[in-house]
């Protein structure tokens, strides 16, 4: 499996071949698929990941899913970097760079920020990572389109791309019920979500995240988190997203995994599906 090293020491050519891309009609060629990994019933790979925690995963799903906050659980599970690609365009946001202004604009309007963009803010993160000795990595946010797909796939092979999913309604209700603590920094929810079941599917029940006495004063909301602004990327999302999974499937590598509720409900399932439940434990027993 490829570390991320390869990564790195690729990320310039990274953005080059972004670059070459972005200046040609040309099509991309598709790179000869590697072979599938050995997946589990259910979706997990056969492997000890306790003794190879180069993992190389990319989590993919509608805004306000949960991509970061099961990506970061499991990347302090493995002692993997999670990398995310919005957490990079919220950083360039609050910096006076060349690009926070036309960022800005993107992300109010609630349309998906450029390829070139992306790929050049995540060639920086995986340069800074290199310098600093990181070892595998998890992506939240990346790629998002066919094009970063293929992008992605010339400089590294990704073992696994989870692609975690929740009905309309909810999606929009935890987004617009998102709020940050603008002293800590910290995310919380104050959305208290209860859709029934209908039709066979189950239903789902979320209880808010709240946030302690010391930041309920200073939450803050998102200015892209309004209704109108989330149906928008939902619905760009959407646009873009099937072939992108149609892509992943194709290689063996993509993993369904439909939440039946908040963290409590999703985790322990997630962890199964991963085949990680017993790591978890022996880790916790270590501790």
């Amino acid at each position: 499996m490829a570390s991320i090293v390869r990564v790195t020491r690729s990320s310039s050519s990274l953005f080059a071949f972004g670059t070459r891309f972005y200046s040609t009609s040309a099509g991309i060629s598709h790179a000869s698929p590697s072979p599938s990994p050995p997946f589990l019933h259910g979706g997990g790979i056969r492997r000890d990941v306790a003794k190879d925690r180069n993992v190389q995963w990319v989590f993919l799903g509608c805004p306000g899913v949960g991509k970061g906050t099961y990506a970061s659980r499991l990347s302090s599970l493995l002692g993997v970097p999670h990398i995310a690609t919005g957490d990079l365009v919220r950083e360039e946001l609050a910096s006076s760079g060349p690009l926070s202004q036309q960022l800005s604009e993107i992300v109010n309007q609630g349309k998906l920020v450029s390829d070139e963009i992306i790929v050049d803010l995540l060639s920086k993160r995986l340069e800074a990572g290199e310098s600093k000795g990181e070892s595998g990595f998890i992506l939240d946010g990346f790629p998002r389109t066919m094009r970063q797909a293929e992008i992605l796939g010339d400089v590294t092979d990704i073992d696994l791309v989870v692609n975690l999913k929740l009905p309309e309604e909810v999606l929009v209700e935890k987004c617009i019920g998102r709020r940050t603590c603008n002293q800590c920094g910290k995310g919380f929810n104050i959305a208290h979500i209860n859709l029934k079941g209908e039709n066979g599917k189950p239903g789902i029940s979320m209880d808010p995240l709240l946030p302690p006495p010391n930041c309920m004063t200073k939450l803050i909301t998102r200015a892209d988190d309004t209704e109108e602004v989330v149906k928008a990327r939902l619905r760009i999302y959407n646009e873009t997203s099937q072939p992108l999974e149609d892509y992943y499937r194709s290689k063996g590598k993509l993993m369904e995994f439909d939440l039946p509720g908040g963290i409590p409900e999703s985790w322990p399932r997630l962890l199964e599906a991963l085949r990680l439940d017993d790591y978890e434990e022996k880790q916790s027993a270590v501790a």
